[in-house]
């Protein structure tokens, strides 16, 4: 498998793929180890994921690099992700034992009942390319200290990435056969579906994760899917300073140059603000660097995905096409790379799939609102739900309208955020399942109820 620079096209590694025979050996090992892992203390199996914690800090550097070579991001964004990871991994290492405890009902009665919680077995965690060290933590260290073992198939986009987290866990004291990483494309993705495993932790697209839930229905273990957003961001007309809302708001938008799933990917302006932010944010996008990553002081590097440039091209003329007009864009782009120019439209509307489908690019689309009921009924108007926002003074205001929405989270006053302390969940084609918070720990353990009388 050929790893790509996304900044310069240029191979950085050759990597051996694995095959079903080679993925089938890989989950004997893993049952075989799981026996003996569960019997591990939790104590025990906690300092070994804090050893992994120090392991990212220790080896950050290196690891930053690697990121931002095969998938594009800015360097110094590389650092936050790991920065974010570790604070992460504290969450669970200040929980975990808290929350696995077994836990007494009844101790006064005849019969006294207590709750244990018990590990799924072998799972797969089907990761992503775009925060890989993220959304792994998310799964794979609750997964652990929780005595599973953990097939881990890194994105194709974040092998190398893969790899690393694979030998630091090792070097950490995980048993080699408990944390195992699977190379590979599709292919080897749908090796894990056909092996009989105790559970399913997907982040991705909601075509794969339908796939994913079609595949593994009739298994009737636990699938759990973080898939994608088109997630709305309102802009009150209470606002103070709105220039501040506008950086705000297009740093939402662009960060890892749009790749993320819980980016703002549509926003509405209320009409009495709405050419005031216009002009901040074409401003604000104005300021933005674009280039190397590796360079110092880049806002934003290439796709990760060359397919990705000609979906984000499509959305573009479909909007231009229906009346839509470009407010910004900009140019001067590396001649080499997978590069797509920070784009803001105006006058879009919801027959166009800027506003519909999914982007996960540096585009978006500003719509103008009348009222707030307008807002809501476009903020609505989705099959996903991952998260909204709302920009404004009036919390309580601001309250009704998050209120309203259909979505796992709500922000007011902020945007493209996560708490390692509260649930991460979807609704519709946002996904199934929560992971981070008590409910993240307790995903990959079931309760068992124990009646017992003297």
């Amino acid at each position: 498998m050929i790893i790509v620079n996304p900044a310069t096209e240029e191979i950085i590694a050759d990597i051996p793929e694995d095959n079903r025979d080679s993925i089938q050996g890989i989950y004997k090992k893993a049952l075989a180890a799981q026996q003996a892992w569960v019997t591990v203390p939790l104590t025990e199996r906690v300092s070994c994921i804090e050893k992994f914690f120090h392991s990212l800090e220790a080896q950050k550097d290196t690891l930053a690099r690697i990121l931002t070579e095969e998938v594009g991001k800015p360097l110094q964004q590389s650092y936050n992700e790991l920065n974010g990871a570790r604070t992460r991994i504290q969450f669970f290492l200040d929980n975990s034992e808290q929350y696995l405890a077994e836990e007494w009902i009844t101790q006064e009665e005849l019969t006294k009942e207590k709750i244990t919680y018990e590990p799924l077995g072998v799972i797969a965690n089907i990761s992503a390319w775009n925060y890989p060290y993220l959304v792994g933590v998310n799964v794979f260290i609750p997964a652990l200290i929780g005595g599973n073992a953990v097939l881990y198939k890194s994105s194709e986009y974040a092998t190398l990435t893969g790899l690393h987290i694979e030998r630091m866990m090792h070097e950490a004291g995980v048993p080699k056969d408990i944390f195992q990483c699977v190379v590979g494309k599709a292919e080897a993705g749908q090796a894990l579906l056909d092996l009989p495993l105790d559970g399913y932790f997907f982040t991705g697209s909601f075509a794969t994760g339908k796939k994913i839930a079609e595949s593994t229905a009739g298994k009737l273990v636990p699938v759990q899917m973080e898939l994608g957003g088109k997630d709305p961001l309102y802009v009150m007309d209470d606002i103070p300073d709105i220039r501040l809302v506008a950086a705000a708001v297009l740093e939402g938008v662009m960060y890892n140059a749009g790749q993320s799933c819980c980016a703002v990917e549509r926003v509405y302006v209320h009409a009495n603000v709405y050419d005031a932010f216009c002009e901040a944010i074409q401003a604000e996008a104005g300021k933005m660097k674009i280039g190397n990553p590796m360079q110092p002081g880049m806002d934003m590097g290439p796709l990760c995905r060359p397919q990705q440039v000609a979906v984000l091209q499509k959305q573009v003329e479909d909007a231009l096409a229906k009346g839509a007009s470009v407010l910004y864009k900009s140019n001067e782009l590396p001649a080499k790379g997978y590069y797509f120019p920070i784009t803001l439209l105006i006058g879009v509307n919801h027959s166009m799939d800027i506003m519909m489908e999914e982007s996960f690019g540096p585009v978006v689309g500003i719509q103008k609102v009348q009222d707030d009921a307008e807002a809501i009924d476009l903020m609505q108007d989705t099959v996903y739900g991952l998260t909204a926002a709302v920009y404004g003074s009036d919390s309580q205001r601001a309250g009704a309208i998050m209120q309203r929405m259909r979505t796992g989270t709500v922000y007011f006053n902020c945007c493209d955020r996560v708490s390692a302390g509260l649930p991460w969940s979807g609704r519709g084609h946002s996904g199934v399942g929560s992971t981070l918070s008590i409910q993240g720990i307790r995903a990959f353990v079931q309760p068992k109820a124990w009646h017992l009388r003297s």
